[in-house]
């Protein structure tokens, strides 16, 4: 089977799965693990480079307000590869190529390729996801095996933490503007015995204002803007703080956004484990300084 993944979710999980010799395309942010750098890119990124979070906004808007797409296939590199099956979503323009192009491309290179769509929209879904994809590439049983071995670890931090006072907990998906958490990442909050103040399970991230933000009521505010690593992340999340709009005296964590909250694949377990520490490291045990910083210190 020769496979094209248009998600670096999916590309994981792939991966994951013991697939990774099928994969014959994949996006350029498909970054994990790090064989997945050596496939053949089929999809990029118009944005520019350089830009603060605010021009990110900005044009995201703009290009959606006319009807652009955020990011270009690659119709030669996908008619070279000749793939089986494509793996993508409809969930989010923002977070790849839309798929009425990719269906538009397949049709015009006279393609029989199966397409198959992930769109996760919440904790239990993204494990639904990975069974889907297992189905799709004939490998149930390791997709399968795949869950139960996440969902345990996800049932030994809630083991852990249960009982304990629930943190009320502010995620930021985005610093300039503010997004609120959606999708399955107010989940993760619950699971590691938060409670997230703004957003909804199974919802879009909604963009929100400082005012919001810092009545909130949160204890613990965690940074993890959409496409950001752990050091970005801390850099923008040092960026807010300096400008004093976050609830006064609360602690904030920067986070590997991308490794561990807004890619919806075998990670986000990861990310539930590192959120765990942050909210009860009595229980838990201190957060790991590789997964998480400490932008304002716990008082």
């Amino acid at each position: 089977m020769r496979i094209v993944s248009l998600l670096p979710s999916a590309t994981e999980i792939v991966f994951a799965l013991g697939a990774g010799d099928d994969l014959v395309g994949v996006t350029v942010e498909c970054d994990y693990p790090a064989e997945a750098r050596g496939k053949r890119i089929v999809s990029t990124s118009t944005l520019p480079g350089g830009l603060s979070a605010a021009e990110i906004d900005a044009v995201v808007a703009e290009r959606k307000a006319a009807g652009e797409d955020v990011y270009r296939l690659d119709e030669d590199a996908l008619a070279d590869l000749d793939a089986d099956l494509v793996l993508t979503q409809d969930l989010c323009s923002v977070c790849s190529v839309d798929i009425s192009q990719v269906r538009h491309a397949l049709d015009f290179l006279g393609s029989s390729a199966d397409v198959v769509n992930v769109d996760p929209r919440t904790l239990p879904e993204v494990f639904d996801s990975i069974r889907t994809i297992g189905t799709a590439l004939g490998r149930t049983s390791q997709s399968e095996r795949l869950v139960a071995e996440l969902s345990e670890r996800l049932e030994a931090i809630r083991d852990t933490v249960a009982g304990r006072r629930r943190v009320p907990t502010l995620v930021l998906e985005w610093t300039d503007p503010p997004y609120a958490p959606g999708h399955w990442i107010p989940d993760m909050v619950t699971a590691a015995g938060g409670n997230c103040v703004l957003g909804r399970s199974g919802e879009r991230s909604m963009r929100t204002d400082w005012d919001t933000v810092a009545s909130s009521g949160a204890e613990v505010t965690i940074a993890a803007p959409c496409g950001f690593d752990l050091a970005d992340s801390a850099a923008l999340a040092s960026d807010v703080v300096g400008k004093d709009v976050l609830p006064s005296g609360v602690p904030v964590w920067a986070v590997d956004a991308n490794a561990l909250f807004v890619r919806p694949g075998p990670r986000v377990v990861d990310g539930v484990e590192v959120l765990a520490t942050i909210l009860h490291s009595e229980v838990v045990g201190v957060p790991d300084p590789s997964r998480t910083r400490a932008v304002v210190p716990t008082f």
